[in-house]
């Protein structure tokens, strides 16, 4: 087993990468249960940027208190996976840890370093319609983007042939 461990500070806004057990296309179709999962996390947290894709999600997330990010995600899987309909099978091992068969165990985090880090991930974050579905970001109803360009962040035909060679070249899966 690896050593695999976090790196908590206060204040930090986090990359995140939360994906679903064997990929199952399972998000888009429960994305109101998705929201209100988000929603009903009692830690103080905010949400910077997202994207939700049938099997996995990307989300910005600032909070004041490092170690509350690892709760803020164990609480938006658990109360996820524990509404989720009964059609979502488990094995037996997957019971026996407990485990709904909803989510992989673990997730994928980075710390934002600079403000030219933050821009590449919320790139990356509104490219990912694009990259997985070839859907413009102004044609994917499932993320921050239309809130960016409204900022004036993004024009609304942002991620032309150019923008997708460079932002491409990211993988943050």
């Amino acid at each position: 087993m690896s050593n695999f461990k976090r790196y908590y500070q206060d204040n930090n806004i986090v990359f995140v990468t939360i994906v679903t057990y064997d990929r199952k296309p399972i998000l888009i179709e429960n994305i109101d249960l998705l929201r209100e999962s988000l929603k009903k996390i009692k830690y103080d947290f905010n949400i910077i940027a997202g994207v939700v894709l049938p099997d996995h999600l990307h989300l910005l997330i600032s909070t004041k208190k490092s170690e509350n990010f690892s709760k803020i995600i164990s609480s938006f899987k658990a109360y996820f996976s524990m509404r989720l309909s009964k059609n979502y099978t488990q094995t037996l091992e997957q019971l026996n840890r407990r485990e709904k068969g909803v989510w992989q165990r673990k997730y994928y985090d980075h710390v934002i370093r600079s403000e030219d880090d933050l821009d590449r991930h919320l790139d990356y974050i509104h490219f990912n319609s694009m990259k997985h579905f070839q859907i413009a970001p102004k044609n994917w109803k499932f993320s921050s983007f239309e809130k960016y360009v409204k900022k004036g962040i993004y024009c609304n035909d942002w991620c032309n042939f150019e923008d997708k060679n460079k932002i491409s070249m990211l993988d943050l899966e």
